[in-house]
């Protein structure tokens, strides 16, 4: 990327990240989000998702450095040589989901997702969805926990741990991923284009109460739930080079 002569450095309110915000801010400096050349995220996955979020209107992309735990949307934390590794890092560049989820009274909630949207069970019995694609029904009943819907950058999140594919990041695809699905016991979801929409029906919603997730952001007791993917909005992350997006979808699959 180009010089980053301003930096805004924002953290998550773990103490590590909070110490780390005030070492660097006062080694490189600080300003204003809308005024600088690169934000630096100081924390786990879950603020990298929330700082994107936070400042998707603004043209500046988002560097994070791992105050956190997993640390996979992470650049490994070092405070020398911060304006050579920002100058010299690797952009990746992908479009969230954009989630409608319609409740039982009719109320209608709209969010965007970076890794995934989700619908999970929300009491003791099994959830029954029924599946449309591009205003095709594709799947009359799936009795499961729950299922999801991820982009190649939230693969190897919830996804993974699923049992879902782990995507390339230019694959332009989105992943269909059913949990602990019980009917057809055998099904392990599907591969759809990156502009398919996905619709989720939730049948016998009063007996069998759903949930639908977008980043964290939940809903209750929800009917349908529409998935699109959103081109207009991009988040453009950075990373180290050698350690981009790709070579960790990679590697992920060979640990």
């Amino acid at each position: 990327m180009p010089a980053a002569r301003n930096i805004s450095f924002l953290a998550s309110d773990a103490p590590i990240a909070q110490d780390a915000q005030a070492r660097l801010s006062a080694r490189y400096g600080q300003h204003a989000p809308e005024e600088s050349d690169v934000i630096v995220a100081l924390g786990g996955d879950g603020f990298m998702l929330s700082t994107l979020h936070a400042t998707q209107d603004l043209d500046a992309p988002v560097y994070g450095m791992n105050r956190g735990t997993v640390g996979f949307l992470m650049n490994e934390y070092a405070e020398d040589g911060l304006i050579d590794r920002l100058e010299a890092a690797e952009e990746a560049v992908i479009n969230p989901l954009h989630m409608t989820a319609v409740q039982a009274g009719g109320k209608v909630t709209e969010a965007l997702a970076i890794n995934e949207v989700s619908l999970l069970r929300a009491g003791p019995q099994a959830a029954r969805l029924q599946i449309w694609v591009d205003g095709r029904m594709r799947m009359e009943e799936l009795v499961c926990d729950g299922a999801l819907v991820c982009t190649p950058a939230g693969s190897t999140a919830y996804n993974y741990s699923a049992h879902g594919p782990i995507l390339p990041i230019g694959s332009d695809v989105l992943a269909l991923t059913a949990m602990a699905a019980f009917r057809p016991r055998r099904w392990r979801g599907a591969l759809l284009p990156k502009n398919a929409v996905v619709r989720f029906d939730v049948l016998d919603h009063d007996k069998r109460p759903v949930m639908a997730d977008a980043d964290s952001r939940s809903v209750e007791n929800v009917v349908s739930v529409e998935i699109r993917s959103d081109p207009q909005i991009s988040h453009r992350i950075l990373f180290d080079p050698g350690h981009g997006l790709e070579e960790r979808l990679i590697r992920e699959q060979f640990a």
